[in-house]
């Protein structure tokens, strides 16, 4: 979940929390606490996270780097 949290971080970049909750769809409260290791990620968050960085599911879980 770290891990996770981590990269998500980097990939949200400058972009604000609820900006970035609006564009992929999922409240920014659920984002936060993605952002805080607060909660658990469900697959089809995290599919919708993956498919608008276009990024690999395996590397915003830290299982892969590049």
């Amino acid at each position: 979940m770290v891990a996770f949290a981590q990269n998500l971080k980097n990939l949200i970049g400058t972009m604000s929390v609820s900006e970035f909750a609006k564009k992929v769809d999922i409240p920014q409260q659920t984002i936060s606490r993605y952002l805080l290791c607060q909660r658990e990620i469900t697959l089809t968050n995290l599919c919708k996270i993956a498919d608008f960085f276009n990024e690999d599911i395996d590397f915003l879980l830290g299982r892969k780097e590049y």
